[in-house]
């Protein structure tokens, strides 16, 4: 991996190159480059990377996020849920790295090895972060129209090395019909999808003791992904006896992120701060 010149720019302090599909553990078997079909979405994605805004160094906790965009698995919402949110993480003393990873393209393995080196690069066990790497490395994820919601709390309960902490925004948890949101199953596993894989990758399911602690973010209206996927994960993680607070806001609907329409704005944010001071202190 490497530091990367040819990056867009959006403000980061460093982008790093994590891997591609030929030297990736795992390839998603797309070939043909990526693709930006509106301005801030990017389709298509091969390539690994990691966009970095490091924390304010007079408001610095020792924290980092590694941040998830949403996109349903088949492209990345990388404005509202990417690099607008870590520049809001940044001025709060938390260092903010987005990812950029690549499409699963029913290998529901890629995007999820993606997040763990991600996450083992901001916290220093793999090169290519000096400077900004953290000892307390957590990972958010934003489900627009879902995916990065669920790749982070598969990073939460499915990887060997887990984030200290996960903040889910109306992430997609399960699989069942009628509670989740199936695109994002089927982009995932394409025609491998059955009961059998359905039932893993619902996480509620993949919730033990070392899960770590987690924050959810729902809105009650929200008719993309229902409010009632956090609060499955929720109850799995109480069952579990890990640390988990969550704010069901009344309205809102689905994928709002950190845009400015959303009545709960500022409410999500110090709620946000708040968790976080507090995990800090524990």
């Amino acid at each position: 991996m490497s530091a990367s010149a040819s990056a867009k720019d959006y403000g980061q302090a460093l982008t790093v190159r994590i891997w591609d599909n030929a030297s990736a553990p795992h390839s998603n078997g797309i070939d043909t480059p990526e693709q930006e079909p509106e301005p801030n979405r990017l389709a298509n994605t091969s390539d690994a990377e990691l966009y970095i805004f490091p924390a304010d160094p007079a408001k610095a906790t020792g924290q980092a996020v590694v941040i998830c965009p949403g996109g349903g698995y088949v492209k990345l919402c990388i404005d509202y849920e990417g690099y607008d949110m870590a520049k809001w993480f940044a001025a709060n003393g938390i260092t903010g790295a987005v990812l950029k990873y690549r499409m699963p393209n029913h290998h529901p393995e890629v995007p999820l090895e993606d997040a763990v080196q991600a996450l083992r690069i901001m916290a220093g066990l793999e090169a290519g972060a000096t400077g900004y790497t953290a000892d307390k490395v957590g990972i958010v994820g934003s489900s627009g129209s879902s995916a990065g919601g669920p790749l982070a709390a598969s990073a939460s309960t499915l990887a060997e090395t887990k984030p200290a902490f996960s903040i889910l925004f109306y992430p997609v948890i399960t699989a069942e019909k009628g509670k989740g949101h199936q695109g994002s199953f089927n982009a995932l596993l394409g025609g491998s999808r059955n009961a059998e894989s359905d039932t893993w990758y619902s996480l509620q399911n993949r919730v033990t003791a070392q899960t770590p602690p987690t924050l959810l973010l729902l809105s009650d209206d929200d008719k993309v992904v229902p409010p009632v996927n956090g609060i499955l994960y929720y109850n799995a993680l109480k069952e579990h006896g890990v640390k988990a607070s969550m704010h069901i806001y009344p309205t809102g609907g689905h994928g709002w992120g950190i845009r400015d329409h959303f009545e709960y704005k500022e409410q999500w944010q110090q709620a946000t701060l708040d968790w976080l001071k507090k995990l800090n202190e524990a």
